[in-house]
């Protein structure tokens, strides 16, 4: 199964949400969001479950994508 992690923009900042856990997480700013999405991929990824980071603009539109295979 193919984890997705998004980072998307938020009346107070942006917004991690993963299907891992139930509550997303929360930041200030949309540079330091995706170093936390890109971690937590390469992290998934590191335990052997493939992982897409999407990354979506402030007017929702797909601003990017990171794949990150499996691993071991």
């Amino acid at each position: 199964m193919v984890h997705v992690i998004t980072v998307a923009a938020t009346d107070g900042g942006w917004a991690v949400r993963h299907d891992v856990a139930a509550n997303a997480m929360m930041f200030t700013s949309g540079a330091k969001a995706e170093r936390a999405a890109r971690k937590l991929g390469v992290t998934l990824a590191q335990t052997g479950s493939p992982t897409e980071v999407q990354i979506f603009l402030r007017d929702g539109s797909l601003g990017g994508r990171f794949v990150c295979p499996a691993q071991g």
